[in-house]
């Protein structure tokens, strides 16, 4: 029986998986994910068709990609899924102009994906990497990609466009805007709770090692503060945010910095990481009595507090706020700053049900609906590949 979708969303330093059935409203078979690569890997299960939970170590030692997918395929011949998956989804970080829907990965969409990954170099090669894999794992199932850009291409023109030369933005130097699986996620339990207009004016927070800001109207991307790449924007775990360009000017003319050297600095060594020199866990920093920790977390909500006020003005106003990922779902202290900033918005968060992290945080003189909805990439992936398979159908069908 061939009746699942497997979803493998692979990372600088993790790898998650899920098993769907492929029907309905996705009920899933199995989660799980390898973490920590570089350091010491974990292998944890949630659930796995009825078995009990995993929770072990893999080794003592940094392990690669493909030592982590190894241990997902043997938890899937384990739960005997392998021979039910008929379908694989990837998250691919960069889908650039022309992937702006759930594709099919031959090797022709797989040689212009390859392309993009200088403009996305930690993520794009690792997603391919897993591609790779899974097609080695799973040769009789299809491989479909669905895109972090691809949420975004709603925007307008206006919104893409950077001031540079013509030929330079037809040549696609343009903002594409990353998460967006985590925002068609957070768009669509908007919609389901409060129906076509999803919010209204929204402003979803995906605050995790990789953070970023989405102005949604009516759940579609309006403006988001990643741009060209995953660089842009707030101040992240280990990368940069937004910088003046000037700066990489002078690392370049006057450090004599190498492009290695700058892609280093700006992606791994950066961030909360590098303005307090401790670590770029927020749970450190907030535990932390360093006078230096404490700056790097005010610099965290001074960058979105700012970047709240260039959304709202997008959009003209702010009906709702959500905050969602590592961060944003289990830092009450940093969704409270955050509403304190945002209050001339109208935002006020209740501390009670902040502290107890429901999913209604705001106080009942808000103007503004502040919820916690947690992340679900995987659900976002599977259901964008129904969608594909229904196209497909009424394609095979026609005349």
């Amino acid at each position: 029986m061939s009746d699942a979708i497997l979803v493998l969303n692979g990372g600088s330093s993790s790898l998650k998986f899920a098993v769907f059935e492929r029907r309905g409203e996705l009920p899933p078979l199995l989660r799980g994910n390898v973490s920590s690569l570089g350091q010491q890997p974990r292998l944890r299960v949630e659930a796995a068709a009825g078995r009990p939970k995993i929770d072990r170590s893999l080794s003592k030692e940094p392990i690669d990609m493909g030592k982590a997918f190894a241990a997902v395929a043997s938890v899937l011949a384990e739960s005997d899924l392998l021979r039910r998956i008929d379908r694989v989804g990837h998250r691919i970080v960069h889908g650039g102009r022309d992937f702006t829907a759930a594709t099919q990965l031959d090797e022709r969409t797989l040689k212009a994906l390859r392309l993009l990954e200088p403009m996305a170099p930690i993520h794009q090669r690792i997603n391919l990497e897993i591609v790779a894999l899974a097609t080695a794992l799973l040769p009789q199932a299809v491989q479909i990609g669905c895109f972090d850009t691809a949420f975004h291409s709603t925007r307008p023109e206006l919104a893409k466009t950077y001031g540079l030369p013509r030929a330079m933005t037809e040549a696609g130097i343009v903002s594409y805007g990353f998460h967006g699986l985590s925002y068609s996620h957070i768009a669509a339990k908007l919609h389901d709770r409060y129906g076509a207009g999803a919010g209204g004016r929204t402003i979803v927070a995906h605050l995790g090692s990789g953070a970023s800001l989405c102005a949604m109207d009516a759940g579609r991307s309006v403006a988001t503060t990643m741009g060209f790449s995953t660089l842009d924007g707030l101040v992240m775990s280990t990368r940069c945010g937004a910088l003046d360009p000037g700066v990489i000017l002078h690392l370049l003319r006057e450090r004599r910095l190498s492009g290695e050297d700058l892609v280093m600095l700006l992606y791994e060594q950066s961030g909360l990481l590098g303005v307090s020199g401790i670590s770029g866990d927020m749970r450190t920093l907030i535990g932390s009595e360093d006078p230096a920790a404490a700056q790097a977390v005010d610099l965290f909500v001074y960058r979105i507090g700012r970047e709240i006020g260039s959304l709202a003005a997008a959009m003209g106003g702010l009906d709702t706020l959500v905050f969602t990922a590592g961060i944003g779902e289990n830092a009450p202290l940093v969704r409270e700053r955050i509403g304190a900033a945002a209050a001339w918005l109208g935002v006020g968060i209740d501390k009670q049900r902040n502290r107890r992290g429901e999913e209604v945080v705001s106080n009942p003189n808000s103007r503004v609906d502040v919820l916690v909805i947690p992340a679900d990439e995987e659900r976002a992936v599977a259901a964008e590949m129904l969608v594909f398979a229904s196209s497909a159908s009424q394609e095979g069908s026609g005349p």
